[in-house]
């Protein structure tokens, strides 16, 4: 236990940066117009998307059992 306690001045100042990062980083510090939120948000929404992407649904599971098995026969035309 004595060993790790080197580690404790190191491990207190990464917290505390982390915390007074995410705090200075924020946009208006938790301030957000209502309105304007609403605003953007639609704005996004009604966005063309880039040619070549579309909205799909989400690629069918495959149902696999994590064994592998060999046809037990081929089929011959």
């Amino acid at each position: 236990m004595e060993v790790l306690l080197w580690l404790a001045p190191a491990v207190v100042v990464t917290v505390l940066a982390m915390a007074w990062v995410s705090w200075v980083g924020r946009d208006g510090h938790g301030e957000v117009d209502r309105d304007v939120a609403v605003e953007r948000m639609g704005r996004a929404l009604g966005k063309e998307l880039p040619a070549g992407t579309r909205r799909t649904s989400a690629p069918a599971r495959d149902r696999s059992t994590g064994i592998a098995v060999r046809p037990s026969h081929t089929r011959r035309p």
